[in-house]
């Protein structure tokens, strides 16, 4: 006796996301904090590429312009 097979609804398609860096950024600043918030959640971690969806190279001048932040007080560690 075999078991009935589960229904599935059919994937949605997902909605490509758009970049919050565009293609011709070439340095991220640590004191420009409007746009390193954006890269920042509410609990102050950093947000992967995952989610953001810029390249490796943007994600790494991201984070050091972050931690470089974070070191001037300019944007808070992670908060508990």
């Amino acid at each position: 006796m075999s078991s009935p097979q589960r229904r599935t609804a059919p994937a949605r398609p997902r909605a490509r996301k758009k970049p919050l860096l565009g293609p011709e950024v070439t340095s991220v600043d640590f004191r420009d904090v409007p746009l390193l918030r954006t890269f920042v959640s509410d609990r102050g971690k950093i947000r992967s590429r995952r989610i953001t969806g810029v390249t490796p190279q943007q994600q790494r001048m991201v984070t050091r312009a972050i931690k470089n932040a974070r070191e001037m007080a300019l944007l808070p560690y992670t908060s508990r």
